[in-house]
């Protein structure tokens, strides 16, 4: 039962079997016993909520932060002890905080329900009870064979089962899925395939057995039993009979398939589970903040328990009544704690998080809007799948980087060849041997010359899309005419090279599931496909295995070289192995062509083990791929391809700029190293004068221990020199068993490394090797293929390229952007804002709340610690007799609710989405500015303890301000002939402490704009007139109005008017001084970089009432200022200093000038503005 209600929660999933047995229509066996399992309907649900579950389990998520549960406490505390505030003071603070969250969850949530039900809704045709049906998607059922026409989007994970051609086959696109645009060519079961009418498809009678659900796009083990009257067919279903949820039909008029994964079991729905939560570095030290924070507050409160006892002898302390005669020590003790734990608890920000919150989200949407992040070629913007991590792109200290796509273009080109021991250049279409000038005639080719390109011509994935192939129902004859011919290719190298293959004469001309059409040289050629051993990860290899036209039977084999050469047997293997070398140094992507001929027996015996191996259930992966590797042997090497893959644009200079802002970069990419290290030094990465160590080739753990050792020693006597480090796979596997501190130690010795040969699951490694470093690095994962989603998952930070790759990085990536070049204004611009902005609202935040509730806590000294003493009491009943009662707070209750919601929340948010210190061109221009916030340099202790002492400071200014004021002991007259009493001391305590709050955030202010002025003067305006109206009147629905006139006899006094101003200005001057002083003598970098802005530069005193262009409103002073500081005058960029004549020179002064920045750099800026 209580199972069942935590799955009706959501909480727990329903259990699942391993595999699954599904009977094709839901035709169950009359006879013999047989376990009917459960599947789930096709409902998709993306959402996180439901009616019932919504309520505990948002509560449930929302208390778990620690202020919510901290003011829930505090609010039941309230509600059980007599407290001096009451119980609605934090409790409406909490309640808008929890509905605000709620709603905006609830919100998102309920457009998630709109969605799903507009995919579940969707209309169907399956076939029940012998006849083609209309239903919902929704209605789904395992076992149903669905119908599906062209361009139709799947609406579950279907077995194919026959199509509107004789061969079975169909064409699909998972654009939807992963991006790939290309077609996909998937089977159905050659003995099923024949039915194709409704009719004979319900006579059928198969069951299909597989593996449960699972995550994997590109797995599907099972098999089908094909019941008959001669008996029954075994026949194994893999990937390529596997129709995805939300892939689309192309070039097939209609299929019909049987639904095997249904609802949230499909790969789909399984693919969009929440990935790990990861936690910036602010949210971390957010939360340290907060435990010192509540240390404060119960010091203070134990203070305050302790004094209030230490007094309890004195007048009038030692009348007690019997209740607390009769009552216990501990238990008055702990109440009068907890009640002073009530009293200050406000100094705890409730609304931190939610502030927080809206900052990241709505600050998201300047990523999305940034037009320098827009690529106009393809049409693609950022994108941002969490705002959860915008700070910490300004707080990075490693990117690891792919190179295929992410460094490159991923468009290759083919370029050279090896064919035979001879070296070829391909130019303009032909094959021209090394060193000879001129194009090669058809009738020069030798034998083997035209068995590799045969080779490249059949060994592919590639499929073709032409008006003749799509409609002709056999393949009987070739394309007609080649030049309309579109090739589709999951990889961008077989791409390139069929296309160089068609240039120079041999062309693929189509294909179906059992023969292969080639042009050579304008004769049809006609090869049987016999089979296919597909590509893997692990092997490096794919081939094929075809009859001639002649009736020989041949296997051609394609894959990298470490996984061919070892294979090979005869052939020029020396020459052509040095070859390889060659080409990878010319940066060139290289792949090895071989082959094998095979007598008929051989081939009987490959296809019986293939067919063992392939209707394996157990470990069928491994059983398959150790048939591969006893097929794929003893080959004949035919050549060797080389395809360029030129760098995308500005990809050194973003590099460079990555590494003058202090951040190490490291590429890790399944490469060969030769060509691994050639894109390395085009790209920068690496430098001609560098000192490239190695780390390759280890064979033990003993053996690059050694090696290891000998670089450490290399690196100390040569420390002057820069170093770079490449690392292949198999070394770097031996590294990190027990070497991992020796091997990092050099790593972080070298100014650039190159890990090659890295399998996905060793970049993933690579990345948590860095972040448990003992100084926890922020590292960033950049990549555009599926083999680089398991680094950018592991990183703090995961960036997609949206590349040619699929677009599985984009869907794991917390950031997806289409250049690498864009890395520069992501990181330098977005970054330092979203760092800068969000430090200094998590630490205002604190320091406002200090500053609010520490007249409280100073408040207790003149009342003994009973919240009110006599004196004051008196004065208030003679002002106010009829509606005063004891009083036991210094602020009103209203003002309490309001002060973090409405009076300080607006300016506090739209600074944290406005401000700009410097201008983002200055930014992008002089990476040092990066360097000086890495390391949470804002946002560090010895800053965060500023601001709070600072808040400390305002704090006893405010209260023995407004304490003098009034006249010390005696509540004096206020010059208006009215008394000065407790609650009007306590409303010019909160009037002068909300104005210098408010002015405290002008004067952090660099960048004004006039939203920034509208929320700044608007909140104060809105405070004055909320004071004027909630004391103006006895309003009704109020027990208890003790601020009633209040307002209106203080401010009606000019001393107090007088009081506040000097109050305020006291606070803010030192503080402003303070900059002054070190923005003349020490300034930062930051503030260096402000006198090259565009608009007007920022100085010391701007701050206050700058606008966001042209002169300032306190231009003058400033300069007055400047010149008794005795400072040089400053570069101003403004439209009076831009009324020079063009070609006239200026000569600009810039003091203080330091490393990053240079007088050539300042011209060049300069210039740019002056034009």
């Amino acid at each position: 039962m209580i199972r069942w209600i935590r799955q009706q929660l959501g909480f727990d999933p329903p259990l699942q079997s391993p595999t699954r047995t599904i009977y094709v229509s839901n035709h169950f066996p009359q006879f013999g016993h047989f376990v009917l399992q459960k599947f789930p309907d096709n409902r998709i649900i993306s959402s996180k909520y439901t009616v019932w579950n919504f309520v505990p389990k948002n509560l449930f998520e929302q208390f778990r932060r620690i202020a919510n549960f901290y003011f829930l406490v505090i609010f039941l505390v309230q509600l059980m002890i007599d407290t001096p505030t009451s119980p609605f003071t934090s409790g409406l603070p909490l309640f808008f905080v929890i509905t605000v969250t709620a709603i905006k969850q609830g919100y998102e949530d309920w457009l998630r329900h709109k969605a799903d039900n507009e995919v579940n809704n969707t209309p169907v045709y399956v076939i029940r009870s012998g006849r083609l049906v209309q239903t919902r998607s929704q209605n789904i059922r395992v076992g149903d064979i669905v119908k599906i026409e062209k361009d139709q989007t799947f609406p579950t994970d279907l077995v194919l089962l026959s199509t509107d051609r004789a061969d079975g086959t169909c064409y699909v696109t998972t654009a939807s899925l992963d991006g790939e645009t290309n077609l996909k060519t998937h089977r159905a079961v050659p003995e099923i395939a024949k039915l194709q009418t409704v009719f004979q498809l319900d006579k059928l009678r198969a069951v299909i057995t597989c593996h449960g659900p699972e995550p994997d796009l590109y797995r599907f083990v099972g098999r089908i039993t094909i019941k008959s009257t001669q008996g029954e067919i075994v026949r194994p279903l893999g990937a390529e009979n596997l129709l995805l949820k939300g892939a689309s039909l192309k070039n097939t008029s209609q299929v019909f398939g049987v639904a095997v994964y249904t609802g949230m079991d499909a790969k789909i729905a399984l693919n969009y589970k929440s990935k790990s939560q990861k936690r910036s570095s602010v949210e971390k030290s957010m939360n340290t903040f907060l435990i010192i924070f509540l240390e404060i507050l119960v010091i203070e409160a134990v203070i305050s328990t302790i004094l209030k006892y230490s007094w309890c002898h004195e007048s009038p302390y030692n009348e007690r009544t019997i209740q607390e005669k009769n009552s216990s020590r501990i238990l008055t003790a702990i109440s009068d704690f907890l009640a002073f734990m009530v009293l200050y608890n406000y100094i705890i920000p409730i609304s931190l998080y939610v502030t927080v919150e809206m900052q990241k989200f709505l600050g998201s949407f300047f990523i999305v809007w940034d037009l320098d992040l827009y690529h106009e070629d393809s049409g693609q913007r950022a994108q941002v799948n969490t705002s959860d991590l915008n700070e910490e792109l300004g707080q990075v200290e490693y990117v690891l980087t792919d190179k295929t796509g992410t460094l490159t273009e991923n468009e290759m080109k083919f370029r050279e060849c090896s064919i035979n021991g001879l070296k070829y250049k391909y130019i303009n279409g032909s094959l021209v041997p090394e060193g000879v000038t001129g194009e090669l005639s058809r009738d020069a080719f030798t034998d083997e010359e035209v068995m590799f390109l045969k080779a490249i011509s059949l060994c592919h994935t590639v499929h073709i899309s032409d008006l003749e192939e799509t409609h002709r129902p056999k393949l009987r004859h070739a394309v007609a005419d080649l030049s309309k011919v579109q090739y589709y290719a999951a990889s961008p190298d077989e791409k390139a090279l069929v296309e160089a293959a068609r240039r120079i004469g041999v062309a693929f001309a189509g294909s179906d599931e059992k023969n292969v059409i080639l042009n050579t040289f304008g004769k049809t050629e006609r090869y049987k496909l016999l089979d296919v051993l597909e590509f893997d990860a692990d092997r490096r290899r794919m081939s094929v295995i075809v009859e001639t036209p002649e009736g020989k039977m041949v296997m051609f084999t394609k894959g990298a070289e470490s996984s061919i050469i070892p294979l090979a047997r005869t052939g020029a293997i020396a020459i052509m192995n040095a070859h390889v070398d060659e080409l990878a140094m010319k940066g060139l992507r290289t792949l090895c062509i071989a082959c094998k001929f095979l007598s008929k027996q051989e081939y009987q015996e490959i296809e019986a083990q293939l067919l063992a191996a392939r209707t394996s259930l157990q470990q069928r992966e491994q059983v398959v791929a150790e048939a591969f590797n006893f097929i794929e042997k003893d080959l004949h090497l035919l050549g060797i391809t080389g395809i360029e893959d030129k760098l995308q644009d500005k990809v050194p200079e973003t590099i460079e700029a990555l590494k003058l802002s202090g951040i190490k970069v490291w590429v890790l990419t399944g490469d060969k190293q030769e060509t691994a290290i050639s894109v390395c030094l085009s790209s920068g990465h690496f430098h001609k004068n560098m000192n490239i160590l190695e780390l390759t080739n280890q064979k033990s753990d003993l053996e690059c221990a050694e090696q290891l050792r000998r670089l450490n020693i290399r690196i100390k006597q040569d420390h002057v020199v820069q170093h770079g480090l490449v690392v292949d796979g198999i070394s770097l596997a031996h590294a990190l068993r027990g070497h991992e501190e020796l091997f990092m130690e050099i790593c972080k010795d070298c100014s650039a490394v190159l890990c090659c040969r890295m399998a996905p699951l060793q970049k993933a490694k690579v990345v948590r090797l860095l972040k448990t470093l003992p100084a926890k690095p922020i590292t960033l994962a950049i990549g555009d293929g599926a083999n680089d989603v398991s680094m950018i998952l592991e990183a703090n930070i995961g960036i997609g390229i949206m590349g040619k790759e699929g677009r599985q990085a984009v869907r794991n990536s917390d950031y997806a952007i289409a250049r690498f070049c864009f890395l520069t204004k992501l990181m330098f611009v977005h970054g330092h804002f979203y760092y800068i902005r969000i430090s200094h609202l998590v630490q205002y935040f604190f320091y406002k709340n200090v500053c609010f509730i520490t007249p409280q806590f100073l408040y207790q000294f003149f009342c003994k610690f009973s919240q009110q003493d006599e004196k004051e009491c008196h004065a208030e009943k003679v002002l106010f007799p009829t509606i005063l009662e004891y009083n036991e707070t210094l602020y009103d209750g209203a003002y309490l609710t309001l002060y973090n919601i409405c009076f300080t929340s607006l300016p506090i948010l739209m600074y944290s989405l406005f401000e700009q210190d410097v201008h983002p061109r200055i930014l992008r221009s002089k990476p040092a500015l990066y360097k000086e916030i890495s390391k949470n340099e804002v946002l560090s202790l010895k800053r965060f303890l500023y601001w709070t002492l600072l808040g400390f400071c305002h704090a006893f200014i405010f209260f023995f301000g407004a304490y003098l004021l009034r006249g010390g002991e005696d509540a004096s007259m206020m010059g208006n002939a009215q008394m000065f009493g407790n609650w009007a001391f306590g409303f010019l305590v909160f009037t002068i402490m909300f104005i210098t709050v408010t002015l405290k955030l002008g004067v952090e202010t660099h960048y004004w704009t006039w939203i920034n002025h509208f929320v700044m003067w608007g909140s104060i305006i809105f405070y004055f007139v909320f004071s004027l109206i909630y004391g103006a009147a006895l309003w009704p629905f109020l027990q208890l109005q003790s601020m009633y006139a209040v307002f209106s006899h203080l401010l009606s006094s000019a001393s107090v008017w007088l009081g506040i101003i000097v109050i305020v200005i006291t606070c803010l001057f030192p503080d402003v001084l303070r900059k002054v002083f070190w923005r003349h003598t020490r300034p930062t970098l930051a503030q260096r970089s402000q006198f090259l802005e565009t608009n007007a530069g920022i100085t010391c005193m701007e701050s206050l009432c700058c606008y966001s262009g042209g002169e300032t409103g306190c231009s003058p002073f400033r300069r007055v200022l400047d010149q008794i500081m005795g400072r040089c005058n400053s570069l101003r960029v403004n439209s009076t200093d831009l009324s020079v004549h063009p070609r006239e020179k200026r000569t600009l002064s810039i003091p203080h000038v330091q490393e990053g920045f240079s007088d050539n750099g300042a011209i060049v800026h300069l210039a740019e503005i002056l034009e």
